[in-house]
């Protein structure tokens, strides 16, 4: 879960600045636990933060378009999933790219397991 502070402040990841604030965050977990840790996630499930977040509303931070549902707050469904997965990989990315040489990690991307 995102920190209230950063939704309130400036919509969270549907702004860039989320980007550098997301990689000091994840540089302090990598001091402080980088001993007891050796496998790391940079974000939970890339794919439903988009879309149940920001395109259907029916997860935090409850953003669609009034057409969607309208009990949402605010939001652009057609517009905003787009960049928030795009500020999220990017996120990722600069994540990957600090601590690429010091540690394993990757995201965690929503699976369905199907049987033939």
């Amino acid at each position: 879960d995102l920190p209230q502070v950063l939704q309130d402040d400036y919509e969270g990841f549907l702004d860039p600045q989320i980007i550098d604030d997301f990689r000091d965050f994840a540089d302090l977990c990598f001091e402080e636990y980088g001993d007891k840790v050796k496998h790391w996630f940079t974000i939970n499930q890339l794919y439903s933060v988009p879309t149940r977040g920001y395109g259907l509303g029916s997860d935090a931070p409850g953003r669609c378009s009034p057409k969607v549902d309208s009990t949402c707050y605010a939001g652009n469904s057609s517009t905003e999933p787009y960049i928030v997965a795009h500020n999220q990989l990017l996120a990722h990315a600069t994540v990957v790219d600090l601590y690429r040489t010091k540690y394993k990690i990757g995201p965690v991307m929503i699976t369905r397991w199907f049987l033939p």
